[in-house]
């Protein structure tokens, strides 16, 4: 009897002790996951009070999720009148990006565009999760967190919270973990996530068919030993992908987006190659020299394409799962029209953040299979050194502004901004500065103060600095002439800021 009783023991002892070591990982990547979200929180919402936030992008997400939240249709009017679209425009007519109706509960909570920060905090923390997954099958526990920490300090990720809130919010969480689905043998899984990440945004299907032309180049590239347990399922998977993201990116771009109101050649980008995407292509099939060209001019596009390996090491070179983020990539950088896309900064290079870790993590195991020396070094090595390479970028990008006392504590500049909002009456018809309508949209009718006079009895302007969408500081205060000439008359003016008001003739 105690013979049966001590094996029983020795039995549920590896057990326990499983389930206890689980524990204690999911303790600590929870951990991860709340420090990740409450830093990016707590920085978009200090540059939210301290006027650094736009109505370019904000409030126009602000706008839309409002709408969603009424049952209504996603209209941002501070899009649609400076766009020249119309008051009642809709966002899907810009982005097909319905994903965003997920967001309009938050609004029965509080009605704000913090409710957006939060969320957009939240999600990019949640990539943490398959990232950490993905790498602990490869290298272990150890490994697994400095790959998620990577992610999380990675500068992609603090310039897109240094450009407010957009869709891009659920892609690092989708992508990771659809590859990482597909990756554990969670096939069904992966295809629903990549179903999923066709909602955020009309070229999404750009990163499925990628991640399909991944699944070819890593089937055909296994060892045939390795090939013959899944001699047809990868090709066929992939197969399917290619030709679903495709489709799907042709059918949000040139159908659904027109039939929301939107112009399908709003964001065509690459005149360069052609007037239309049937003449690019065979430009591009034509003159192959010509898109090399053009992924170089200006050069800034290759410093952009540089930053994005070279604190992950190169190492994503060594894996196919590069081959997921390169068309989105190649969306952005063989354009010539909009000088935002290829730049380091904004929100862009987010989209494909998350699936390069895991291809940075990916090569590394492919090379340590390969290359003897590798194998005899600390398998928490390459992830390791991944982490203190993001580190070291912190200071170069958007964090850098965490030195900065006016982002902790109100200064002039913000405090003006806060007084001059102040004189809006609630529910008031606003041209506002780009830095000012964030304040204003959660209980006021935003428009972009811009070159022309839309009707607005109320008018916020900014003359101190350069201000979106003008090219000068001189046009901004020509601009307040103009509407002192059409009738405006000041009612508040402090530190740059300016309050005009007149008797409305509505939006036009």
């Amino acid at each position: 009897m105690a013979e049966a009783v001590a094996e029983e023991e020795r039995v549920e002892r590896p057990l326990a002790d499983r389930w206890e070591r689980s524990g204690r990982r999911w303790t600590a990547i929870a951990a991860m996951i709340a420090a990740s979200a409450v830093l990016y929180a707590a920085y978009s919402l200090m540059r939210l009070r301290a006027f650094r936030a736009g109505s370019y992008d904000l409030v126009i997400f602000d706008q839309a999720i409002r709408s969603y939240s009424r049952f209504d249709r996603p209209v941002a009017m501070v899009k649609g009148v400076h766009n020249g679209f119309g008051p009642d425009f809709s966002v899907l007519g810009d982005h097909f990006s319905p994903i965003l109706a997920l967001l309009a509960p938050l609004y029965w909570i509080h009605d704000g565009p913090e409710s957006l920060l939060l969320a957009q905090a939240v999600l990019f923390a949640l990539a943490i999760v398959p990232i950490w997954r993905f790498t602990e099958r490869r290298f272990g526990a150890a490994a697994a967190y400095c790959a998620a920490g990577a992610y999380a300090l990675s500068w992609p990720i603090a310039e897109a919270l240094a450009f407010d809130f957009h869709e891009v919010a659920f892609v690092p969480p989708l992508s990771a973990l659809m590859v990482e689905r597909h990756d554990a043998g969670r096939r069904g899984q992966a295809a629903v996530t990549a179903f999923v990440l066709l909602l955020v945004k009309e070229d999404m299907g750009l990163l499925l068919a990628g991640f399909g032309l991944y699944l070819l180049a890593r089937d055909g590239g296994r060892p045939r030993r390795l090939r013959e347990l899944l001699p047809r399922g990868d090709r066929r998977a992939g197969l399917a992908y290619v030709v679903v993201g495709l489709v799907a990116t042709w059918v949000s771009s040139r159908l659904l987006i027109a039939a929301f109101g939107g112009d399908n050649d709003y964001y065509w980008a690459y005149g360069s190659l052609g007037p239309d995407l049937p003449h690019a292509a065979v430009h591009a099939l034509t003159h192959p020299w010509d898109v090399v060209a053009v992924l170089g001019t200006p050069p800034r596009k290759l410093l952009t394409m540089a930053l994005v390996v070279l604190p992950l090491l190169l190492l994503p070179l060594a894996s196919p799962l590069t081959l997921a983020a390169l068309p989105l990539l190649a969306e952005r950088m063989l354009n010539s029209r909009f000088s935002n896309w290829w730049e380091p900064h904004y929100h862009y290079n987010a989209f494909i953040v998350a699936v390069l870790v895991l291809a940075a993590v990916d090569g590394a195991a492919r090379l340590r299979g390969r290359v003897p020396a590798l194998k005899r070094a600390p398998s928490v090595l390459p992830a390791a050194a991944i982490l203190s390479a993001m580190v070291i970028c912190v200071p170069f990008f958007a964090y850098r502004h965490l030195a900065d006392p006016a982002l902790w504590k109100p200064n002039e500049r913000s405090r003006a901004a806060a007084a001059a909002a102040a004189k809006i009456p609630d529910g008031a018809l606003v041209e506002a500065a780009n830095g000012v309508g964030p304040a204003l949209s959660h209980r006021a009718r935003v428009m972009l103060w811009d070159q022309r006079s839309r009707g607005a009895p109320w008018v916020v302007a900014y003359v101190a600095r350069l201000e979106f969408p003008f090219g000068s500081v001189a046009d901004q205060r020509r601009r307040v002439e103009e509407l002192a000439a059409e009738g405006y008359r000041e009612v508040f003016r402090q530190d740059g800021y300016i309050v005009l008001y007149r008797t409305s003739m509505g939006p036009r």
